[in-house]
């Protein structure tokens, strides 16, 4: 079975959420409501809890962990991810934070304790170190992740645009049993 309880947790998924079948979600996990976690997608929340909002797409190939808690770092990082957030292929965020309204690209790295604010993109195969935080309302790129250009109000609608999209797709996908 991909969706699986671990140390006492069982996932817990919002309505309409669809999760591939080759896809992997496990312990401490909450995904919002109309979110697709796509194939081979893992998300491991079995040391520290992963939440993710409504809408929010995990595409596939992707990696979504924790940080543990323990003598290095006593309180671990969680994942945290708000609504409308768009996660390309093979994607590996890492107890991190990301807000809402994000499009992270694909074969990006989120490190530690790193936060992206809301209305952020980050750029096909960025890294983000540890702890570094993503200032709201720009376009960011490179390893590691620098500040590029502000957006423009047609990417800020792109948000909302994706998001919807993803929505749509998971759809069709629930509505012929897949």
């Amino acid at each position: 079975m991909n969706i699986r309880r671990f140390a006492g947790h069982q996932p817990q998924l919002g309505e309409r959420v669809f999760v591939d079948a080759s896809a992997v979600v496990l312990g401490d996990v909450e995904l919002g409501e109309d979110c697709s976690v796509w194939p081979m997608a893992v998300i491991r929340g079995d040391m520290h809890r992963i939440r993710i909002g409504a809408r929010t797409s995990v595409q596939d190939g992707s990696v979504l962990h924790i940080t543990h808690a323990g003598p290095f770092n006593p309180d671990g990082y969680p994942l945290i991810i708000g609504d409308d957030v768009t996660i390309g292929h093979k994607v590996l965020l890492h107890g991190c934070t990301v807000g809402s309204r994000v499009l992270i690209g694909m074969g990006s790295i989120v490190m530690d304790g790193a936060v992206i604010e809301d209305e952020v993109i980050l750029g096909a195969g960025s890294l983000v170190p540890a702890n570094k935080r993503l200032r709201s309302g720009y376009l960011y790129m490179g390893s590691p992740a620098k500040e590029v250009r502000a957006l423009t109000e047609r990417e800020r609608e792109f948000f909302i645009y994706t998001a919807a999209n993803y929505v749509r797709l998971k759809d069709q996908y629930r509505n012929e049993g897949n």
